[in-house]
């Protein structure tokens, strides 16, 4: 479990904190194997190509908006294989005040 999630020492005292820590991680590792199972893909494949999708900032004279990379097919097959919609191709806009 340690190498999927990559867990390092954490230094908790008090038992409230202790408790949340342990159910964060079975939480990570649950939502890891149904990405898992349901792509019939393994952890390191599904990140490696989602960690290629890249938000964009783009700055000028009327002001700035972010948007995301186009999606690659291995992209667009693993969200469509965990029914999840795309994001959205422009994140945020605003204006410049002058």
């Amino acid at each position: 479990m340690k190498s999927v999630i990559d867990l390092r020492p954490v230094y908790h005292r008090l038992e409230d904190r202790i408790h949340a820590h342990v159910v964060l991680c079975w939480l990570a590792l649950l939502l890891i194997r149904v990405a898992e199972i349901t792509t019939g893909h393994t952890w390191p494949t599904i990140r490696r190509d989602l960690h290629r999708l890249h938000a964009i900032t783009h700055t000028g004279p009327s002001g700035t908006f972010r948007q995301t990379t186009d999606p690659t097919k291995p992209q667009l097959d693993l969200y469509a294989r965990l029914d999840l919609p795309l994001p959205k191709k422009i994140i945020e806009t605003t204006t410049s005040s002058s």
